[in-house]
């Protein structure tokens, strides 16, 4: 990861979001594979981020900072980002790829999800999330947005949209097979290819929150 940021570095130009993006695409397509959402899933969660203009957003697995770019080019003037990472080597690369980008307003928080989502509101100030991107741990996607979590919170009001990367490979069932039965969410997966590659069948899941029944 190191070497991937001194890469950027030494390629990007400062203040320039869209330059570190493509020194980034670069080097993970060329050089070391690093599981970033990449420019062509990305490109949809830019869309989806535009149609949706949201003001608090939660990203669930900074890790280097690529996607917290990505997403904070997208947002309006005025928008909170507010960014989880808990390996602490990889949120001290997404620390200074994010301000490389400037983007000094954006919260990162070092701390694994199951104990942050639950202070979002004491701690944070957080009032409601309009979006949540996870692209963390496969395993916590489905324990992170259940009753106890994101739905208990309080958080998530009608049309609130969340949007999972990785849900085909290395794949989430639990969380598909949960969000297709509990009636919640108005959802869709959009297919894809794995990031950085063409052979690997890949998707994001997009959710929109229709409130408790």
């Amino acid at each position: 990861m190191e070497r991937a940021y001194q890469y950027v570095l030494t390629h990007a130009t400062p203040g320039d979001p869209d330059s570190i993006l493509d020194a980034f695409d670069v080097w993970c397509s060329k050089v070391e594979f690093i599981s970033n959402i990449g420019p062509k899933k990305g490109k949809i969660l830019d869309r989806l981020l535009m149609e949706q203009s949201p003001l608090t957003v939660l990203e669930l697995g900074a890790h280097c900072g690529y996607s917290t770019v990505r997403i904070a080019r997208s947002l309006p003037l005025g928008a909170r980002l507010y960014s989880l990472e808990m390996d602490a080597r990889n949120a001290a690369i997404a620390e200074k790829i994010i301000r490389l980008a400037g983007f000094d307003d954006d919260t990162l928080i070092v701390n694994p999800s199951d104990e942050v989502i639950p202070l979002l509101r004491s701690d944070y100030g957080l009032e409601r999330l309009d979006f949540v991107f996870m692209d963390h741990w496969k395993k916590c996607y489905l324990p992170d947005l259940q009753l106890q979590m994101l739905e208990g919170s309080g958080l998530l009001r009608k049309g609130s949209m969340i949007v999972a990367d990785n849900v085909l490979f290395p794949g989430a069932p639990k969380f598909l097979r949960y969000i297709r039965k509990s009636g919640l969410y108005e959802w869709k997966v959009h297919r894809a290819t794995l990031e950085y590659s063409k052979g690997i069948r890949d998707g994001m899941a997009e959710l929109v929150y229709q409130g408790i029944k």
